[in-house]
């Protein structure tokens, strides 16, 4: 009978927390310089722009992703996007969670 593999993988608990990774993982799918709107990314995640705020706020200072303020003529716009260290941290997330789910798979 072999021992288990000890468990050494870690969450990232910035991701973690299931409000920011479902903004995280609807990041994930834009292409690297794609941005979205703030309206936009509120609505596909149901969130109020509160809560949203919040929780971006904590992944802009865990520099995941970055939001930018410009104005579309005279309407101002907060576009987000997930930035490159955003997106190594979502990948390692997600093998540090398979890992967790299956544990005997080799990486």
């Amino acid at each position: 009978m072999t021992d288990p593999k000890p468990m050494v993988t870690e969450l990232d608990p910035v991701i973690h927390a299931q409000a920011r990774l479902r903004v995280v993982s609807a990041l994930s799918v834009l292409r690297e310089d794609d941005r979205i709107t703030f309206p936009q990314l509120q609505e596909s995640l149901r969130m109020t722009a509160g809560n949203l705020s919040v929780h971006l706020r904590k992944l802009e200072d865990a520099q995941y992703v970055e939001v930018t303020k410009t104005h579309h003529g005279r309407t101002p716009a907060t576009l987000v996007r997930l930035t490159r260290r955003g997106r190594l941290a979502f990948d390692e997330y997600t093998a540090a969670l398979r890992a967790l789910l299956n544990p005997q798979e080799e990486p």
